[in-house]
This record gives C-alpha cells, structure tokens and sequence, in this order.
C-alpha cells in the first residue's frame, strides 16, 4: 500500500491499482522528481538505495526535472539516459 506522500505524487493515476513490483518505475520517477522527504524516505526503504539508482539511470533525461535530475545525480551517481537520436 502507497503512502499519502506517494499517492499525492501519483495524483493522475488511480492509485488503488498501482503494483508496487510492476509500477516501480512509476514511482520512482514520481517520486524523485515530486515527491517529498517522507515519500522519498518510504522510496528508498522499500526498493533500498541500489535498486531506486538502477532504475533513475534508465530514465529519459526528458523524464527529469532539470533540478531534481541535477540533485539525484549527485546523491546518486546517475547519468540518466540521453534522449534518443531520431535518424532520417
């Protein structure tokens, strides 16, 4: 079950039919860009600090707010993806 500090970050989604296994990287960006310190403390208390890294470096950069993308790179380590090249 989502805490009130995730769900309000998941506010255009119907949170009653949010897995945590198949949505995580859902809520991990949710999280990291929106969500609070308690949303972030539940974050990496459930998926643990080298699972929710995995998953933020797999993030489009287009993905990212530039500040917390900028933030989380620091605690992190990431180097989110570029965004993909369109070829003609």
């Amino acid at each position: 079950m989502l805490p009130k500090s995730v769900k309000s970050v998941l506010w255009s989604y119907d949170t009653s039919k949010i897995d945590l296994d198949l949505h995580k990287k859902l809520i991990v960006s949710s999280v990291l860009n929106f969500g609070n310190y308690k949303a972030t403390n539940w974050l990496f208390y459930k998926y643990g600090k080298k699972q929710v890294a995995k998953i933020a470096k797999r993030i489009p950069v287009l993905q990212w707010n530039v500040k917390s993308l900028n933030y989380w790179s620091l605690l992190l380590g990431i180097n989110p993806r570029p965004k993909p090249e369109i070829v003609n």
